[in-house]
């Protein structure tokens, strides 16, 4: 089956436009050799993509004899590059006591652990900038103030030419695009969380805050750590004995088997993959912008890309939507039900009220 042409998308409402899906590189020097992992980027570009993700902690699972690794091995591929035709993503580490090798130790994301991340990064990428640079996670104890000024001034010093969050609550989010809108800083363009049809919890705060500040979403393990490859089923639950089994065992539930028996039956009547089903649902979702994908291997790769051929039905959409359903925490459920109730069947200021709760319409690129 011919491959289709890559689709290109605006990252939020200031960003760079990017593939609609985004190689992630977690794996390069853990579970793929350097030689592996170069001919999955060379695979991807092949196929259009033009969007990178890595991070300054990878690969993964941490460890501090491979620490940066995963930067280094894109560094060394990138330097054979036309770097302006890439927009390679990384980031900088928060708080954790169990990597305080990363920097010396211990990790904050103030000022001078912010400029030290960005030269180390810039260093093993062996290129003067960096497209994306996301927070990775929370700092509870550095003030907002501190950490996105540090990040305006590498905007400002061409180090960085854009900036985003990852795995960050709304509540911090906002706090964050507010206080840059009102300093007159470099605003955030993006968001990376965690969504797939596993994942959904997100669509109650972070979804809706994201649409309405114009963060473009790079959503994460949109195979849920495999477990929505189609390898997991009731009667087979393989015998992962990898670092992954533990986030491959949370889903063995009946909540999670129920939306794989869903999935199994939409793939098959779509005549495509289970993998290939989960990404193309989750491309279709408001807001997102460039699902990461990641494979150990280049023939999960080409799966993985073939997601891009598959259009699934309305009524498919609708089958995975049911099984997935999420409990949302308050008031998001209340929130929904109101204004079903209220304008259901309408659009409003681009906003469409449905059955199931209301979504902002993906603006076009």
């Amino acid at each position: 089956m011919a491959v289709r042409e890559m689709e290109y998308r605006r990252l939020g409402g200031a960003g760079p436009q990017v593939s609609a899906v985004c190689l992630g590189t977690m794996t390069f020097g853990q579970q793929n050799s350097e030689a592996e992992a170069h001919s999955q980027l060379d695979l991807a570009v092949e196929r259009g993509i033009d969007f990178i993700d890595t991070a300054e902690m990878y690969p993964v699972p941490a460890r501090a004899e491979t620490s940066g690794e995963t930067e280094r091995i894109v560094g060394n591929w990138l330097a054979r590059q036309v770097r302006e035709k890439l927009v390679i993503a990384t980031k900088v580490a928060g708080p954790a006591r169990s990597l305080e090798w990363i920097r010396g130790g211990p990790l904050a994301l103030d000022r001078a652990n912010i400029r030290t991340a960005v030269e180390g990064s810039l260093r093993r990428l062996r290129t003067d900038y960096i497209d994306l640079y996301w927070q990775h996670w929370l700092d509870p104890f550095t003030p907002v103030e501190e950490t996105m000024r540090a990040l305006e001034d590498l905007v400002r010093a061409g180090k960085v030419r854009y900036l985003g969050f990852s795995d960050t609550p709304a509540w911090r989010v906002a706090q964050a695009q507010m206080l840059s809108q009102m300093r007159g800083w470099a605003p955030l363009v993006a968001l990376q969380i965690e969504y797939s049809l596993l994942e959904r919890t997100v669509e109650g705060e972070l979804m809706p805050m994201a649409q309405e500040f114009g963060l473009g979403v790079t959503p994460w393990s949109p195979l849920r750590s495999g477990f929505l490859s189609g390898k997991y089923t009731r009667q087979s639950t393989g015998s992962e004995s990898t670092g992954r089994a533990l986030f491959v065992k949370r889903n063995f539930h009946e909540a999670g088997f129920r939306v794989v028996d869903a999935l199994l039956a939409t793939a098959q009547d779509a005549g495509t993959t289970p993998a290939r089903c989960a990404i193309a649902w989750l491309r279709g979702r408001p807001g997102v912008v460039s699902p990461i994908i990641g494979a150990r291997t280049l023939a999960q790769l080409e799966d993985n890309l073939a997601a891009l051929d598959v259009r699934l039905s309305d009524a498919q959409l609708a089958a995975l939507d049911e099984a997935s359903k999420p409990v949302l925490a308050f008031p998001a459920e209340m929130i929904r039900n109101a204004a079903t109730q209220s304008f259901g069947g309408l659009t409003i200021n681009g906003q469409s009220f449905v059955a199931h709760g209301w979504a902002k319409t993906q603006p076009k690129s």
